[in-house]
């Protein structure tokens, strides 16, 4: 059993920068993959990266690549998306979750655990 919580959301302007983060609970984090996705209002929940186990390999969606870096660290069960250059496109509720099969995973319902979310709110 893996909970998370989402932290580091907030209001920022366009070209700013967040640091989203997600606490693990449990003692097997380190052999989850964690990804991110983001729900924006009317629109469907959506994939923005994920990490392997080890945290040697990293994975991003074509709208969030160069600007996103997803990182891991296994010895405090904490995952981390650093969002740069920020696009009043990025506004969404920001979701972590871990991933218990193999990598990469890219849809939300390969992913068996959720964070309850973070809103990242970026105006222009």
């Amino acid at each position: 059993q893996v909970q998370l919580v989402e932290s580091g959301g907030g209001l920022v302007q366009v070209g700013g920068s967040l640091r989203l983060s997600c606490a693990a609970s449990g003692r097997t984090f380190s052999r989850y993959a964690m990804g991110w996705f983001r729900q924006a209002p009317g629109k469907e929940r959506e994939f923005v990266s994920t990490i392997n186990w080890s945290g040697t390999n990293t994975y991003y969606a074509d709208s969030v690549k160069g600007r996103f870096t997803i990182s891991r660290g296994n010895a405090d069960n904490t995952v981390f998306l650093q969002m740069n250059s920020l696009k009043a496109e990025d506004t969404a509720v920001y979701y972590c979750a871990a991933n218990g099969r193999s990598w990469p995973k890219v849809h939300g319902y390969e992913y068996d655990y959720w964070g309850q979310g973070t809103q990242v709110t970026v105006s222009s």
